[in-house]
């Protein structure tokens, strides 16, 4: 915890810009695919938002000193997107095609998502954490994976694959599990870990099975989404 609330910020985006940073220098200079990087920036940025959780001060006004992250970096994306900046770096990072437009969807979805969720189930909330999670592990993973390893396609969707849908269900859970572990051992969340397990992974089924339908570039809403509501049942 930092002694205040606008350091903890401040360090939350220095990391939060510097991870997104990183990947556009290294998809501008074709060392990855655009889509890989786009998928390494959904991984891997939320984790290291929801971690920075612990840097702020436990008062009412910390949750939205927290939103300010995402919603300025969301911001960002919306004016690139929209063609009013110019951010060749970012388009090749964040886009499967080149494509500023692109950004509208996948990328401005899970941006919306995070704010919302941090202003909804801040800091000691096993719900929106494993949304959250689940998200970036799970959803992020699935497409890793799920593009690199040969498999059968689903029957009901042909665009994804059962290594992709496992990829969803083992990686979203032990994300999130993973997370929601250190929370507890920061005295944070009460509940024991080996309670939540059994939930956390009905969940994780859940969220695995409505991002195996084919509903191209919403997964970023409908996975949080069915996570929210199984977690108000299972993890409340």
């Amino acid at each position: 915890m930092l002694p205040s609330n606008s350091l903890a910020f401040l360090v939350t985006l220095g990391l939060a810009w510097a991870w997104l940073r990183l990947n556009d220098w290294v998809a501008a200079r074709g060392w990855i695919s655009g889509q890989l990087s786009r998928k390494i920036i959904h991984i891997g940025t939320g984790p290291i938002f929801v971690l920075c959780w612990l840097l702020f001060q436990d008062t009412p006004s910390a949750r939205f000193w927290a939103a300010l992250v995402p919603l300025g970096i969301t911001l960002q994306f919306l004016l690139i997107g929209l063609g009013v900046i110019r951010d060749e770096p970012a388009v090749a990072a964040m886009t499967r095609h080149g494509q500023a437009r692109e950004i509208l969807r996948g990328p401005l979805f899970y941006g919306v998502v995070f704010v919302l969720l941090t202003l909804l189930y801040w800091y000691d909330s096993p719900i929106g954490l494993a949304a959250l999670m689940l998200l970036c592990g799970g959803d992020g993973l699935a497409d890793v994976l799920g593009r690199r390893i040969p498999s059968p396609a689903l029957p009901w969707s042909k665009t994804k694959t059962v290594v992709g849908s496992l990829a969803m269900l083992l990686g979203g859970w032990g994300m999130a599990a993973l997370v929601l572990g250190i929370f507890i051992l920061m005295g944070v969340i009460k509940a024991p870990l080996s309670t939540l397990m059994g939930p956390l992974f009905a969940v994780a089924a859940l969220a695995a099975l409505v991002e195996s339908l084919p509903l191209p570039d919403l997964d970023n809403l409908t996975v949080p989404a069915v996570a929210i509501l199984a977690g108000h049942f299972l993890l409340s």
